[in-house]
């Protein structure tokens, strides 16, 4: 009986240490700025496209880096916000393809990824991006109606949130998770995830605040987030939305997809911004 009890008192204090181990590393299970590294690996120059690049400083102090890239004639502007690992020169086939949809892209690094300075945090992620929107709207003087908000897994939690902050002409949400708890849950089915959480990057509670139109998309092949997860954001979500399902793992639908993804984009841009000019 001693031995029963005893074993029981060691799986109790194992399952409350890895319980705790979840809770300390927890933006190191989630966030990968250095996978596969900090350091740009290239820049649009790469992929025969001119940009700029942009510097610009969040009201918190942190400095933060990205690209605008231009293209021609284009009167519609993605804001693109990227995945937990690398930086933007790990995004050149996206932005390259997106410039080939005729639209003008801004991608950035949040802080603590790439040249951008700062710590990890969610509420960090927020600002940054809303600095970039600032970027756009101040700066740059575009209006919110020709701008477009893009965000791919991690991305589409910081884009969602953005979204409803602001009146963009458009959102398109990409690979989107549930929420941080509800992905947890998934992955790791035995621990009470929703308790030990501290980052929320909710995007089920976000789409439900978003005022423009919006696009889902998401790969019924993703191995890494569930098919169901972007059903899930989708269905949460105001009219006008739009879901667009393709194939392809969770890094490389858009490309394996093809016309059917460059289509399923063209189609929303059309619909909703009556200024869009497709080069295809």
């Amino acid at each position: 009986m001693k031995f029963i009890w005893g074993l029981l008192l060691f799986g109790l204090i194992a399952y409350l240490a890895i319980c705790l181990l979840l809770y300390v590393m927890q933006s190191r299970l989630i966030f990968f700025p250095e996978m596969p590294g900090r350091q740009l690996e290239a820049t649009p120059k790469a992929v025969n496209l001119d940009y700029e690049d942009v510097r610009v400083e969040t009201e918190d102090g942190v400095s933060l880096h990205g690209w605008y890239i231009p293209a021609a004639n284009a009167k519609i502007t993605l804001l693109f916000c990227h995945g937990n690992a690398g930086n933007i020169s790990h995004r050149l086939e996206s932005i390259a393809l997106f410039n080939s949809l005729g639209l003008n892209v801004l991608i950035f690094d949040y802080r603590g990824y790439g040249q951008s300075t700062g710590k990890i945090s969610e509420a960090g992620f927020y600002q940054d991006a809303y600095t970039m929107w600032q970027v756009l709207t101040d700066k740059k003087g575009i209006e919110a109606e020709n701008i477009v908000l893009f965000g791919r897994s991690l991305g589409a939690a910081i884009t969602s949130q953005l979204a409803t902050k602001v009146k963009a002409g458009g959102v398109i949400l990409e690979s989107a998770f549930t929420s941080v708890p509800g992905m947890g849950a998934k992955l790791y089915p035995l621990f009470p995830l929703r308790l030990l959480t501290r980052f929320q990057l909710n995007n089920v509670a976000h789409v439900q605040a978003i005022p423009s139109p919006l696009l889902v998309v998401h790969s019924e092949d993703d191995e890494i987030i569930p098919f169901a997860q972007g059903q899930a954001v989708y269905e949460r979500a105001h009219e006008p939305k739009t879901f667009l399902r393709i194939r392809g793992g969770h890094n490389g639908g858009f490309i394996f997809s093809g016309r059917l993804y460059t289509g399923g984009v063209e189609a929303f841009l059309s619909k909703h911004f009556p200024d869009y000019e497709s080069l295809n």
